[in-house]
């Protein structure tokens, strides 16, 4: 019994095979006189053009299949290497063992089994074509079509592990805000019901009550809760101009009891109006703001839509900023009601990616959560940028030089996205 090597199982050498140190013969397949009885069954092709192996995709390495003689030979290549020429000169004058095997024909080799009368047969074992064949090219193309497709990320994953985020529950609950969106808005002509009040009155109360908001530093949700009190009790009240302050003053009022841990009281909104009204008067329009409005305070503003998208969008503080800038230009003027929350809310990221970049950007997260592309926001988007064009001019700056401080980023200063207005619906 002679053992090949540490890890192999050891195999008995028939009778009148001679043995030598390094089992040189294994070079040349054909020479395995002394074979087991059994053949293997190897049925493989042999390769047809070899020289169509040089247009192949030069990446692609054939290998030959690692056997137990194959390793053999491998380790003994080294020690087998100062007798080559020996081995050669004994083959060259043996016809009955041809060369197989050389320098160049181990990419290309053939399988040789020995039957049971000691004569070799040549079995066809197909290395690069054959396996080349196998269609390769699929997982190729399967891997350019995922980079074409755009990844859409979690947005909620970052906020698993927090009960208040309600992630498994945040999809329903927009689907929700999407359904009711359009009972919480205003129609785009209520000005038309009333007779002593118009448009431009409603622009200049909205204005002053965003310096306010802002003197009071109240939350963002109060102040888009308060504009959309204003609109839905101006739907169904007739209001003299007279009033109208006192409208807004409390429509603040009951959206920072809503929405706001610390409540501004009521002499501080007397104060801040001039002592144009008295406490009975406040009290008195609340009461009647409420129940105008059948004390239903729980409505999709614009801003709710913003936090989600933003979120999309993966926005920094500068888009946030803008964003919220580019917004709150529409919270002033009384054409932008004809579009619901949501639009306003996308267009305003939309506008605001477009103003920062320089160029038309909105990617296919942002479609998916906002529901709207790109091309639906146009309209809306060239409006604001009027809106921010001119924010600097005319009478009502309110949301401009709140927007040029410090504290929101001089987001105010930004240049317009002017490109947009030439965009094509």
């Amino acid at each position: 019994m002679d053992r090949i090597g540490e890890n192999d199982c050891g195999v008995t050498k028939p009778e009148g095979l001679r043995v030598t140190g390094n089992r040189r013969a294994l070079r040349d397949i054909k020479n395995l006189v002394g074979a087991p009885s059994h053949p293997c069954a190897v049925t493989k092709r042999a390769l047809t053009d070899k020289s169509n192996l040089g247009h192949k995709n030069p990446t692609f390495v054939p290998r030959r299949p690692r056997t137990r003689k194959l390793a053999a030979t491998l380790a003994n290549k080294s020690q087998a290497d100062g007798h080559h020429e020996h081995v050669g000169n004994e083959r060259k004058h043996d016809p009955q063992i041809p060369s197989l095997l050389s320098s160049s024909s181990l990419d290309t080799c053939t399988a040789t089994d020995t039957n049971e009368h000691g004569l070799s047969e040549e079995l066809p074992m197909p290395m690069a074509e054959e396996t080349e064949e196998m269609d390769i090219s699929d997982p190729e193309e399967v891997e350019m079509e995922n980079l074409a497709v755009e990844m859409i990320p979690d947005i909620d994953s970052c906020d698993s592990k927090d009960p208040l985020a309600a992630v498994d529950y945040v999809e329903d609950i927009y689907s929700f805000y999407r359904q009711i969106e359009v009972t919480s808005c205003v129609g785009p002509d209520y000005m038309s019901n009333q007779f002593d009040i118009n448009e431009k009155m409603r622009a200049i109360l909205i204005d002053w009550l965003i310096e306010v908001h802002y003197k009071f530093e109240l939350m963002d949700e109060t102040l888009f809760l308060t504009i959309n009190i204003i609109d839905r009790f101006l739907e169904r009240q007739t209001v003299s101009r007279k009033k109208l302050q006192l409208v807004g003053v409390t429509a603040m009022l009951v959206a920072c009891k809503y929405e706001e841990v610390s409540v501004p009281v009521v002499e501080d909104l007397i104060l801040i109006s001039d002592r144009a009204y008295t406490r009975n008067e406040v009290l008195a329009m609340e009461k009647l703001i409420l129940k105008t409005l059948r004390f239903n305070m729980s409505v999709p503003t614009p801003y709710v839509f913003m936090r989600r998208f933003l979120k999309a969008a993966q926005s920094d503080t500068q888009l946030e900023l803008l964003s919220f800038f580019i917004i709150e230009l529409c919270l002033v003027e009384y054409k932008m009601l004809k579009f619901h929350p949501s639009l306003l809310a996308a267009a305003a990221i939309y506008t605001a990616q477009c103003t920062l970049k320089g160029f038309k950007h909105w990617n296919k997260t942002c479609e998916l959560h906002t529901t709207y592309p790109e091309d639906q926001l146009l309209e809306c988007s060239m409006l604001m940028v009027g809106f921010h064009l001119n924010a600097g001019t005319g009478k009502l700056t309110g949301v401009h030089r709140k927007y040029s401080t410090l504290k929101y980023g001089c987001a105010a200063k930004s240049e317009p996205a002017l490109f947009l207005l030439h965009a094509r619906l």
